[in-house]
């Protein structure tokens, strides 16, 4: 069994980033991100400081903003506007989930397109469906597809079952694998929560794609010898043992499945490292497309 290894190979791409980071500064430019936090998500705040702290180690500029729950519709939109007009902010991003009251399509629509390093905006999907390569691509799937290539587990001809339809992994993933060329020409078919017998259906998988959100939904019934597993989830369980009080765990049962699969991501330190690598790869992205409208 092979472990995909987000951690590692986000840690490899990192190296490239910092390149083209130096060579920005080299114009005058440093890329900045500005991550947009309503409300006190514990979960939310660490991935924000995830994300803050990977910036400063790259040299890059991060604007992390922490607003509280209150915060209305309109001051938010605000505060979106300001950032799309700021030379020295490349991309932005509004941490998810908002508060029940902040309307989340509405704040992606406000986002300046080219600064939608989350790939969220319907102008950004539109490209992706298109295979225009001058949009941005969702970071997690975007993340899944690296890992893979990074492993030399190609897609071409595959059978990839994604499991999950969501706008942020399972819709957009299954775009970018239906895509001509490298790390696509894919066979998707596209399960989830309501898919009767999902079994039948992921054990056909040759490469299982799992972002369900569900602790353990999948377990080794759900796949065949041979099949690569991504797991996309990362869910908190109750654990009194640990120090934190709880234990990070994918949507597959890992245990479960190392020794049927023939490779397969670990939670945490999979697809997660992975996600916060392509969101920098993306930012740096806007800001040398910037620094040529520039020029």
């Amino acid at each position: 069994m092979i472990l995909l290894d987000g951690k590692k190979t986000a840690a490899l791409l990192e190296v490239e980033t910092k390149n083209r980071i130096a060579l920005l500064k080299q114009q005058g430019m440093t890329p900045g991100l500005a991550v947009i936090l309503v409300g006190e998500h514990p979960a939310s705040q660490a991935y924000v400081r995830s994300k803050d702290q990977t910036c400063s180690r790259l040299g890059m500029h991060s604007r992390k903003l922490e607003l509280p729950t209150a915060t209305t519709q309109q001051e938010l939109l605000r505060i979106i506007e300001q950032l799309n007009k700021d030379p020295n902010i490349h991309g932005i991003l509004l941490q998810s989930p908002p508060p029940k009251h902040i309307q989340e399509k509405e704040v992606t629509l406000a986002i300046d397109p080219r600064k939608d390093v989350d790939g969220f905006h319907p102008l950004n999907v539109a490209k992706l469906v298109m295979e225009d390569s001058s949009g941005f691509i969702p970071c997690t799937p975007l993340g899944c597809r690296y890992l893979l290539h990074a492993y030399g587990i190609s897609t071409r001809g595959a059978h990839v079952v994604v499991v999950g339809r969501s706008l942020i992994v399972g819709k957009p993933m299954a775009l970018l694998l239906l895509q001509k060329g490298l790390g696509g020409d894919a066979t998707v078919t596209i399960a989830h929560s309501q898919t009767p017998d999902l079994a039948s259906i992921t054990r056909r998988a040759d490469i299982l794609i799992a972002a369900l959100g569900r602790p353990h939904a999948l377990g080794a019934e759900h796949i065949s010898p041979g099949t690569t597993v991504i797991d996309v989830g990362i869910n908190r369980l109750v654990d009194r043992s640990t120090p934190s009080g709880y234990r990070l765990v994918g949507d597959v049962d890992f245990s479960a499945l190392a020794s049927k699969c023939h490779a397969i991501t670990p939670v945490p330190g999979g697809v997660g490292p992975m996600t916060i690598a392509m969101l920098m790869q993306n930012t740096v992205m806007a800001a040398e497309r910037f620094a040529s409208r520039r020029n």
